[in-house]
């Protein structure tokens, strides 16, 4: 029987990918004020970007239990093995709702094969661990080599990237306000990583011409055979800078595979608007 593959909108999938790979997505939860917004469905990025832009400020909220309960018992009930992906559990507590959820479900039906996996990643880097895990399943590759190959992915999945404003960092306990404030007063823009589903700050660079071709150096000093694999990029509405990078990447690293999407609302109400993140493996299967 096929493997389904449930997950959460913080893998920045884009529509197009989700249907045609038949991944089951839950949305994480945002709010404006005392305004409820389903990531993806009831709030788009676009509109999310385009307000903290006029200086409004976003919060996201966890999947509850319940939802995952039900989704869950959808599957349960067809007695279908799913696996779902979640969200770093550094970074959201949408992975330990999903165990709770798991540990009920199991009380009514016991034989229900479900596993979950904390990717300990994010956006981009998350979905590329959804995507290959989905194109496995696809092609009806057993559920055990899935689960074997998705945690590999987590494991050496590299999350490179930088944000526009520090601003939007310092809100979410990021960094300090003075260097927030510093930063913007200097131009300096940050260089983040993700190490053990937390956000780590590498450097600190000075214009964003500079940051772009670092990061570029990065990859190439972390990256394993990078022209064989799909490099994933996402951007906070700034697709021109992902290009960009793309085009970098394409001349350093003779890549060809890409996935390349918008930083959805539930990242992106952490990170901001003119967000750049570069995804890639640091070790081949």
């Amino acid at each position: 029987m096929k493997t389904r593959i449930i997950t959460d909108s913080a893998c920045d999938l884009s529509l197009d990918l989700i249907k045609k790979f038949e991944i089951d997505l839950l949305p994480i939860l945002v709010y404006l004020g005392e305004n409820e917004y389903k990531d993806g469905e009831t709030l788009k990025p676009k509109e999310l970007y385009d307000n903290m832009r006029e200086g409004k400020v976003y919060k996201t909220a966890q999947i509850p239990p319940h939802v995952f309960k039900e989704k869950f018992e959808e599957y349960a009930k067809k007695k279908e093995p799913c696996i779902y992906i979640a969200f770093s559990s550094g970074l959201s507590g949408t992975y330990q709702a999903s165990l709770m959820a798991k540990n009920e479900i199991l009380e009514d039906y016991p034989d229900f094969d479900l596993t979950i996996i904390d990717t300990k990643c994010a956006s981009g880097g998350f979905g590329l661990v959804v995507l290959k895990a989905a194109q496995m399943a696809k092609e009806g590759v057993s559920k055990e080599d899935i689960v074997k190959t998705a945690i590999f992915y987590s494991k050496h999945m590299e999350h490179i990237f930088t944000v526009d404003d520090l601003e939007y960092l310092y809100r979410g306990g990021r960094v300090s306000r003075t260097a927030a404030v510093v930063g913007s007063l200097l131009n300096i823009k940050p260089i983040l990583h993700v190490e053990d589903g937390k956000l780590i700050p590498l450097e600190k660079i000075r214009g964003r011409n500079k940051v772009l071709k670092r990061m570029i150096e990065i990859i190439e000093e972390r990256g394993a055979n990078l022209s064989r694999q799909t490099i994933g990029i996402t951007h906070g509405d700034d697709l021109e800078v992902a290009m960009k990078a793309k085009e970098m990447i394409e001349e350093r690293f003779k890549c060809k595979e890409f996935v390349i999407g918008t930083i959805g609302c539930a990242v992106g109400a952490h990170s901001g608007p003119g967000t750049l993140a570069i995804f890639f493996l640091n070790e081949e299967e």
